[in-house]
């Protein structure tokens, strides 16, 4: 399977008035194409600095970032404009890039998504999961190669992150996309992610690499994912690697 993403003996810091802050220190790792990858660890380890590194937004001090791919990127705030209906939050960034927009595609999406009847709707109008499910094909409508999802779900309660959580998971499948998710979140990793990557404190290197595999005699989702009996073991695991306590 084609690697999609590459990092090779990444380190990165960042310089202040009060000095050097080392954040990345030897960093490895490969992402499949069509994997899902959630990366965790301590508040501050720089696991949003791994994405922005994968989007160009910033680059490395030392070893390489390697992809030639289109990145989309949604962030922890769904970021959607207030004065613009649902419709013209997805169909912005087309619009700022100059791309035609074809409504027919936007109006497929929005129905086998369940947002048809809101495409004229506001975002305060919507509630927590709809908004996101607005930001994601925000970022879809682009074709990305790669989803770059930096806790999209914190902002939720845990009755609707659980909804939502199982929304954009299926979305995502459905479209085939290479998917980096950070989250603080133990449970949320193991039931999205093919991969968990645990990183240590800050200077941070990799930990420990999972991969996942809960056993099911279905198709997983997130909330199916959550009755496997392996599903306390991949936690217990992950949360003795966290160094939480120390």
């Amino acid at each position: 399977m084609e690697n999609e993403i590459e990092f090779k003996h990444v380190n990165k810091s960042f310089y202040s008035l009060k000095g050097e802050t080392n954040v990345l220190k030897d960093i490895n790792f490969i992402v499949k194409k069509g994997e899902i990858v959630a990366i965790i660890g301590p508040s501050g380890c720089g696991k949003s600095t791994i994405l922005n590194l994968i989007s160009g937004l910033t680059i490395p001090d030392d070893g390489k970032v390697i992809t030639n791919k289109k990145v989309g990127y949604m962030f922890q705030k769904d970021n959607l404009f207030d004065w613009k209906n649902v419709y013209k939050n997805i169909t912005l960034g087309m619009e700022i890039k100059k791309l035609k927009v074809d409504e027919k595609r936007i109006d497929e999406l929005l129905t086998k998504y369940g947002l048809i009847d809101f495409k004229y709707h506001y975002p305060k109008e919507l509630s927590g999961g709809m908004r996101q499910r607005v930001a994601l094909l925000r970022t879809l409508v682009l074709d990305p190669d790669i989803l770059l999802l930096d806790e999209p779900f914190s902002s939720l309660d845990y009755q609707t992150k659980i909804t939502v959580q199982d929304d954009i998971y299926k979305i995502i499948k459905e479209t085939k996309k290479t998917t980096i998710l950070v989250t603080h979140d133990i449970t949320e990793a193991i039931a999205i992610a093919d991969t968990v990557i645990v990183l240590s404190k800050r200077p941070s290197s990799i930990k420990k690499i999972y991969q996942i595999d809960l056993e099911l005699n279905e198709e997983k989702t997130p909330l199916k994912a959550r009755n496997s009996i392996k599903f306390k073991d991949y936690f217990n695991l992950i949360y003795k690697e966290l160094d939480i306590h120390e």
